[in-house]
């Protein structure tokens, strides 16, 4: 923004402090004037240069000497306000001029750069704390948001190069059967717009840009596990739902791809294959509940252990707790990201955390819709 030249906060605050204490002397002599001298008439105590002199002279206390000391009293301490004000005010704004320093650095793209202001806690000390923690933030979201591009990209770059080398093998091979390429080339396809669809999703979600009404989370929960139920069949996992009605207030459509990501994740890193045998079927337990005011979902899974300091990397756009998947239900690395993403634009709160006999129990807490009926506590 283009402003026009201003005077100085510093020029400002040194003319208040002369202006302000040359009002006090002025009201001092004033009182002087009206409790010692009100029976002197005002220009009697008007001095003039010949009476100068006489204001060193020992014995000399009339009126006119009495306007004298007056006036160089009231000289001094504008001398004095003007010389103290600039040298107060320089020794007050320097904080201030440190916050400017620190702004001017971190707008030129230098986001490592903190204030760290010494001494005690003041409003200075408050607006350069606020600030390091808004800096701090900012860096860490713009750090994750590069982290996200470049696995974005790599993700992304995987189907369009297993394209590439399909097409490559079929040009240099005429012959080959086009039906198994064409197979191939439709499943890696499908793959690149299931990625792309759900990043268009997550910044939707990001962005906040949906219209709320009011959305029962236990009859998402019957609907995700419907449609997901064949996946659980398949690959021998059970799911067991334990809902009381939950109203929350916000997007149908983003809720309920909230608590499918969640089950799907769930069913997907679970025991499976040759697991199955060994450590008996996988479960999966969903239940929702109202709780003080908040509504509770919980998604919790069997599987392998998870370390502590491993689950909550696990939000991280494809990020997986153990190795990748493989299959075509084994998603995009996206879920648990959409998942954070759609709970902050509730306003809610989501938190991963590892059980004890392997796998992960994913809680998520919403604002209960307040105009609902009340419900008792754990329905």
């Amino acid at each position: 923004m283009t402003r026009t030249p201003g005077t100085s906060v510093r020029l400002r605050l040194t003319l208040s402090y002369a202006g302000f204490l040359m009002l006090a002397g002025v009201l001092l002599l004033t009182a002087v004037w009206a409790f010692l001298l009100r029976d002197v008439r005002l220009r009697n105590l008007v001095p003039d240069l010949t009476d100068l002199p006489r204001v060193f002279q020992p014995g000399n206390f009339g009126p006119k000497i009495f306007g004298v000391a007056a006036f160089a009293v009231l000289a001094f301490l504008l001398v004095f306000g003007l010389v103290g004000g600039w040298l107060l005010a320089g020794h007050m704004l320097a904080p201030l001029t440190r916050i400017t320093d620190a702004t001017r650095s971190v707008a030129a793209g230098s986001l490592s750069h903190r204030i760290r202001l010494p001494g005690r806690n003041d409003e200075f000390r408050e607006l350069a704390d606020a600030f390091d923690a808004m800096v701090a933030q900012l860096e860490a979201h713009v750090a994750e948001q590069r982290r996200f591009a470049a696995n974005a990209s790599h993700e992304l770059r995987t189907p369009l190069a297993t394209t590439q080398a399909l097409l490559d093998v079929a040009r240099a091979d005429p012959g080959h059967d086009s039906g198994e390429l064409i197979d191939r080339l439709h499943t890696v396809n499908a793959r690149a717009i299931a990625l792309t669809e759900a990043l268009l999703l997550l910044g939707r979600a990001d962005r906040r840009t949906f219209a709320r009404e009011r959305v029962d989370l236990s009859l998402l929960v019957e609907e995700a596990t419907e449609s997901l139920l064949p996946l659980a069949e398949g690959r021998g996992a059970t799911i067991t739902t334990a809902c009381g009605p939950a109203p929350v207030t916000g997007s149908q459509a983003l809720l309920l791809q909230l608590t499918t990501n969640l089950v799907h994740n769930a069913i997907v890193h679970n025991l499976a294959g040759d697991a199955v045998p060994r450590n008996g079927p996988g479960t999966v337990r969903v239940g929702t509940e109202v709780r003080s005011g908040t509504v509770l979902l919980t998604v919790e899974n069997s599987g392998e252990r998870l370390a502590p300091e491993l689950v909550p990397t696990l939000v991280e756009p494809f990020r997986r707790g153990t190795d990748r998947v493989r299959g075509h239900d084994a998603g995009v690395g996206l879920g648990l990201a959409i998942v954070r993403s759609i709970t902050h634009a509730h306003d809610g709160v989501l938190t991963l955390a590892p059980r004890t006999g392997g796998g992960l129990r994913v809680t998520v807490e919403l604002p209960a819709d307040r105009a609902a009926p009340a419900t008792p506590e754990g329905r």
